[in-house]
C-alpha cells in the first residue's frame, strides 16, 4: 500500500500537483516517521511522528520558528528530512499551497481554472463530434454507445458544472467578475496567492498542503473557504494563526515543538481545554512515578548490605536502566513502551549506578516543558474615565471623498467595540479619526472626560527606526536603569543580544512585541488597537487575549482575529457595502457569533421567500401543462413532506435563537450553541434546495 518517501516522485514547485490516481477508500495518506531536521548543529525538530489520514482536516499549530513551514516542504519532496522517513500511499496527488505564491502564467484567471478540467473539456469536444456523426442514419448504430460511455464519464466528472464550479470557487475567493478575465501578470502578489489557490481547490487533490491559507483574504473569504474545506472529501493539513479559522476547518490538531508532534481530537477550541487537562495528568503521572523510582532508590540503600542484597542489586540494575532512559527520552517513552523498544531508542552504561548516585540521579529527573515561551504582558488602566467614552453624530470617514458613513455612536466605559471590514474599507481611517489625527470628512466625533489613551497602530509608527531595543524603551520610560530594561525586555521574549538590535532590523512579530511592550509602560484607560495580533504566533494571541480580558478599561478593537473578536467585544461596528455605492458603518450589540447567526437567519429569510416565490411561478407553470399524474403526485406529496421538515427545523432555529438571546457567560457553551445552530442551519439549506428543485 506504501512506497518509501525517497522513491515516490513529487512535482517540482512550479507544478501544481502529482498527477495520479488514489483509491477511494478510508486509508493513511502520508506517515511521518521520527522526522528530523537540522541546520548544521542545531535541531529545528526532531521525532516527529504522525499520521494523515483519508477524510481528516488537521491544523499544525505551534510558535513561530519551530518548523512548520520546514515540515510541509519536507511532506511535499521540496526539503529533505535530516533523519526519518515520510511514507505516502502509491499514486497520491498533494497540492501545495505556500504562504506566498509567486504564480507565474502568461493566461488569464479563467483560463488558468479551466485548465484544471482539461480532461472534461475533451471528453465534451468527443461528444460534441459524436453528436455530428450520429446525425448519419448509417453510422449512428455503431457511435451510440460510444457516445453513451463518454456522455456517463462526462456528467459523473462533473462535465455540466464545472464552470459554475469555477466562478463559484473565485468568488468565494473574492474575485469580482470583472477580475475573472484578468491576467495573471497583472495581479498582485495577494491577487495571485488567492488565483494559485483557486486553482488548487478545483484541482481536489487528495491531499491538501496549505500554509497561511488566509493571509491574503478579508473575513467574506475567510467564512466561504472555512465551508469549502469543511466539505473537502479528501485530506488537508493546514498552518493558520486564525484560530477562528481553525475552529470552523479542522477536526484535528497536531501540536508542533522541537521535541515532538502532539495529536488532538476535535477543532481548535477543543485542543485548548485538551491541553491543559494534559499537562495536568503529564504532571501528575511524572509525580507519582518520580516517588515510585525513590521508594526503590531508599529501599536499594537500605538492603544493599543487608540479607536481601540480591534483590537490592536487582532493583539498582533495573532502577540505572531507568534513570538512564528517562533522561534520554522522557518519562512517557519509559513507562508507556515495553523495555524490548524503549531499549533500541537509548544508550545504557553497562555498570550500575552506586545506590547513591542512583538516588541523586532520580532526585533530578525534571518534566520537560514544551510549552512555547510566554509574553508577560501588563496592561494598566488605573485611572477611571467617565461612562461615555466616544461619541460621534452625523459621521462620515474620510478625505477627499467620504469613504463611509456612521450612525451616531455611543461607547461607555469598559465596552469592547471590534472593527471590522474588507481591506480598504477605511478602518485605520477612522482609528485616526478617532485620535484627531485627521478631521471628519463630515459631523463630529467627541471623547469623553479624563481619557488616557493608548494607541497600538498596524505600522507601528512612532519607532524611531535607528533606536536599539534598549533605547526605545528607555524613552518611553526615563527613569528606568539599564539593567531593569534587559529584564524587562526579556517578559516580551528578548533575550541577549537582542536587547541591541536597532529597529529597523526587526521583523514584523519582532516589531509587535516591542510596540506591545511601550504600550504596557503606559497607564491608560482607552484602548485604540489597529491589527495588535498581527504577526504573533498562536500562544502569544492567547496571551494576548487573556490580558485585554483582563483590562479595566474601555477598548476599540481593529483585527482579522475573529476569536478575539469572539472573545472579547461586546459590540460589532461592520463597514458594510448597503448598494453599489453606498457604504456605511452597522453596529451590532453582541458577539460576533450572534452576529453570524443573526446574518444566517436573514440570509435564510430571504431564500425562503425566493423558493416560495419559484414555488408559485412554478405551480402556475405546471398548472398549463398536463404532466404524468403519478410522477405529480409523488413530487406533490415529497414536496409537503419538505415543507413539514422546513417547518420543523424552522421551530427548532427558534429555540436555539431563544437561548442565544441569553447567551451563557461561559465561552464553550456558546460555541456549541452556534454550532448547534450551524448545523440545523445546513440541515435546512439542504431541505430550501430540495425543495427549490421540487417547486421547478
Amino acid at each position: 500500500m506504501f512506497q518509501s518517501s525517497n522513491q515516490v516522485i513529487i512535482s517540482p514547485a512550479e507544478k501544481l500537483l502529482t498527477h495520479y490516481q488514489i483509491p477511494n477508500y478510508l486509508m493513511s495518506l502520508i506517515i511521518a516517521n521520527n522526522l528530523t531536521k537540522s541546520y548544521g548543529h542545531v535541531d529545528i525538530f526532531s521525532g516527529l511522528n504522525f499520521t494523515i489520514e483519508h477524510g481528516s482536516r488537521l491544523a499544525l499549530v505551534g510558535p513561530n520558528g519551530v518548523g512548520k513551514t520546514t515540515l510541509l516542504r519536507i511532506l511535499i519532496g521540496e526539503e529533505s528530512a535530516s533523519e526519518g522517513r515520510v511514507t505516502k500511499a502509491k499514486k497520491l496527488r498533494i497540492g501545495y499551497l505556500p504562504q506566498s505564491k509567486d504564480f507565474q502564467s502568461d493566461s488569464r484567471v479563467w483560463d488558468e481554472c479551466l485548465a484544471v478540467f482539461a480532461e472534461v473539456r475533451a471528453l465534451e469536444s468527443e461528444i460534441t463530434i459524436l453528436a455530428e456523426k450520429m446525425s448519419d442514419e448509417a453510422s449512428a448504430s455503431q457511435i451510440l454507445e460510444r457516445y453513451g460511455q463518454i456522455q456517463a464519464e462526462f456528467e459523473h466528472r462533473g462535465g455540466y458544472t464545472y464552470e459554475t464550479r469555477i466562478r463559484q470557487v473565485l468568488s468565494g475567493l473574492g474575485f469580482a467578475e470583472t477580475d475573472f478575465n484578468m491576467p495573471i501578470a497583472h495581479l498582485s502578489g495577494g491577487q495571485r496567492t488567492r488565483a494559485y489557490l483557486a486553482k488548487l481547490l478545483l484541482s481536489e487533490p487528495d491531499v491538501l498542503l496549505l500554509d497561511e491559507p488566509t493571509n491574503h483574504l478579508d473575513i467574506a473569504a475567510v467564512e466561504w473557504l472555512e465551508g469549502y474545506l469543511s466539505k473537502w472529501a479528501g485530506a488537508v493539513l493546514i498552518v493558520s494563526h486564525d484560530r477562528y479559522f481553525l475552529d470552523h476547518a479542522a477536526n484535528g490538531i497536531l501540536e508542533m515543538t522541537a521535541a515532538g508532534v502532539e495529536t488532538y481530537r476535535g477543532n481548535y477550541s477543543h485542543y485548548v481545554g485538551q491541553r491543559v487537562a494534559r499537562w495536568e495528568r503529564r504532571q501528575k503521572v511524572f509525580k507519582a512515578e518520580k516517588e515510585k523510582l525513590l521508594k526503590e532508590a531508599e529501599y536499594i540503600k537500605k538492603h544493599i548490605e543487608g540479607q536481601r542484597v540480591s534483590q537490592a542489586r536487582g532493583k539498582l540494575r533495573r532502577l540505572s536502566r531507568i534513570v538512564q532512559a528517562i533522561e534520554q527520552v522522557g518519562m512517557d517513552s519509559v513507562i508507556n513502551r515495553k523495555w524490548s523498544a524503549v531499549s533500541q531508542d537509548i544508550h545504557v552504561a553497562t555498570s550500575d549506578l552506586s545506590p547513591d548516585e542512583a538516588e541523586r540521579r532520580v532526585r533530578g529527573l525534571r518534566l520537560p516543558d514544551h510549552r512555547p515561551p510566554e509574553l508577560h504582558l501588563n496592561l494598566r488602566a488605573s485611572k477611571r474615565s467617565g461612562v461615555k467614552v466616544i461619541r460621534t453624530k452625523n459621521l462620515q470617514v474620510g478625505y477627499d471623498t467620504a469613504l463611509f458613513s456612521a450612525p451616531d455612536i455611543e461607547l461607555e466605559r469598559k465596552d469592547c467595540a471590534a472593527l471590522i471590514g474588507p481591506n480598504g474599507a477605511g478602518k485605520t481611517t477612522f482609528i485616526r479619526t478617532i485620535l484627531g489625527q485627521i478631521p471628519p470628512f463630515s459631523g463630529q466625533v467627541d471623547l469623553g472626560a479624563s481619557l488616557e489613551i493608548g494607541y497600538f497602530s498596524q505600522a507601528h509608527e512612532g519607532m524611531d527606526e535607528k533606536n536599539t531595543l534598549m533605547q526605545e524603551i528607555e524613552t518611553a520610560d526615563h527613569s528606568m536603569l539599564p539593567g531593569s530594561v534587559r529584564e524587562y525586555l526579556g517578559k516580551f521574549l528578548f533575550s541577549g543580544d537582542d536587547v541591541f538590535k536597532q529597529v529597523s532590523t526587526l521583523s514584523g512579530g519582532e516589531r509587535g512585541r516591542l510596540a506591545l511592550a511601550k504600550l504596557s509602560l503606559q497607564d491608560t484607560n482607552l484602548l485604540l488597537l489597529d491589527e495588535p495580533t498581527n504577526h504573533l504566533d498562536i500562544p502569544a494571541q492567547e496571551i494576548m487575549q487573556q490580558v485585554l480580558d483582563a483590562y479595566k478599561g474601555t477598548i476599540l478593537l481593529v483585527t482579522h482575529d475573529r476569536y478575539l473578536i469572539d472573545a472579547l467585544a461586546t459590540q460589532i461596528w461592520e463597514i458594510r457595502s448597503k448598494e453599489t455605492t453606498k457604504v456605511s458603518l452597522d453596529v451590532y450589540k453582541g458577539t460576533y457569533s450572534q452576529m453570524r447567526i443573526e446574518r444566517d437567519k436573514e440570509a435564510e429569510r430571504a431564500r425562503f421567500e425566493l423558493v416560495a416565490a419559484k414555488k408559485t411561478s412554478g405551480s402556475a407553470r405546471a398548472s398549463r401543462r398536463d404532466p404524468a399524474a403519478k410522477e405529480k403526485r409523488r413530487r406533490k406529496a415529497r414536496l409537503q413532506e419538505v415543507e413539514n421538515k422546513v417547518v420543523e427545523l424552522e421551530k427548532k432555529l427558534a429555540e436555539l435563537e431563544k437561548q442565544l438571546e441569553t447567551p451563557p457567560e461561559d465561552a464553550d457553551e456558546l460555541r456549541k450553541l452556534a454550532e448547534e445552530y450551524n448545523q440545523v442551519q445546513d440541515e435546512m439549506d439542504e431541505m430550501l434546495v430540495e425543495w427549490e428543485e421540487l417547486a421547478e
